[in-house]
């Protein structure tokens, strides 16, 4: 049974760049020729995965596993910040630690939803953040279900201590999921907190449930001069 787990969030992806930009300038479409899957880090990220590393590494001999999605820039963090050590441990990289999908909504802004769908700006407040699903895409529901078939088999190989490297949704839902909160209490939080690019998120398990210890912690990052950047996910159609 896992006593001690730690969520990170991968660093700033070029994908994130790119898409801030594009929603400053007012774009429809993030201006991005590569797969979601394939997306990278940014040189900042790469900074920021070294940075990880120093909080990482000390803290290698007390994990019993590593995990991580199979999404480039989720691989790319982990394997900056073990560094040399990367070779000698073994990495487990599961689907389900997949960033949402997004279907149609795909690579838009928020103006490009407003003028190519706008009808899922209507059906996105008529049924909320959780339950939205675009077409072809996900909602933070389905989310929640694959990361409820992740655990389930996570909990019988990972150890007592374990360590996975993923995404904001993942965090986020794995929040809901883990510590059984309500949808409600799941979007108040996600209104006052974003998950930070390279952030560590820990929660422990007392007395058979696991409550948090630590959400977003950044401080490896101020501590090694690495940018703090917490570039909200593009999983919304309407600002955030």
């Amino acid at each position: 049974m896992v006593r001690e787990l730690w969520l990170a969030r991968h660093a700033e992806s070029v994908g994130n760049v790119a898409a801030t930009r594009a929603e400053a300038e007012r774009l429809e479409v993030i201006p991005l020729d590569i797969r979601d899957a394939d997306v990278g880090l940014s040189p900042t990220g790469a900074e920021q995965a070294d940075a990880l590393g120093d909080w990482l590494q000390p803290r290698l001999p007390e994990l019993d596993t590593l995990w991580s999605s199979p999404y480039a820039r989720a691989r790319q963090t982990l394997a900056a910040a073990l560094g040399d050590q990367h070779g000698d441990r073994v990495v487990f990289a599961d689907e389900r630690l997949r960033d949402r999908e997004l279907g149609v909504l795909d690579l838009l802004t928020h103006a490009g939803v407003q003028a190519r769908f706008p009808g899922e700006l209507a059906r996105r407040r008529h049924l909320g953040k959780f339950y939205h699903r675009p077409p072809g895409g996900e909602s933070w529901a389905d989310v929640a279900l694959r990361l409820r078939s992740f655990f389930r088999d996570f909990e019988a190989t990972a150890g007592d201590r374990a360590f996975v490297m993923a995404h904001d949704a993942i965090v986020m839902v794995s929040l809901y999921v883990l510590l059984g909160l309500s949808e409600a209490e799941l979007l108040e939080f996600a209104q006052e907190n974003l998950v930070g690019n390279a952030s560590v998120t820990h929660l422990e398990r007392v007395d058979g449930r696991f409550r948090l210890v630590e959400f977003g912690n950044v401080d490896h990052l101020r501590v090694e001069g690495a940018p703090v950047t917490a570039h909200p996910g593009v999983d919304d159609v309407t600002p955030r």
